[in-house]
């Protein structure tokens, strides 16, 4: 899935700039409907500018502490990230 499915079919949807590449899919469930982006990605995209401790504290703080309204993103972690 990309960011043009996205904004064709899930119009409404929050999708985040410069991590295209980490997009999984869409998520619902009752009551939400939001862009899931994979975890292991997003902080590999980030280190492609900063060291791995920042990338993560980056992505704690400015990312996953935001909220953007009824459609924020979600974030998937496997076993091992």
């Amino acid at each position: 899935m990309n960011r043009q499915y996205i904004n064709d079919h899930y119009p409404d949807l929050t999708v985040l700039d410069g991590f295209d590449d980490a997009i999984i899919g869409v998520a619902e469930r009752i009551d939400l409907v939001a862009v899931c982006y994979d975890y292991a990605k997003i902080i590999a995209i980030l280190m492609q500018d900063m060291t791995e401790e920042d990338a993560i504290e980056y992505f704690d703080f400015n990312i996953l502490g935001a909220y953007v309204g009824e459609h924020t993103p979600i974030f998937l972690t496997t076993e091992g990230d």
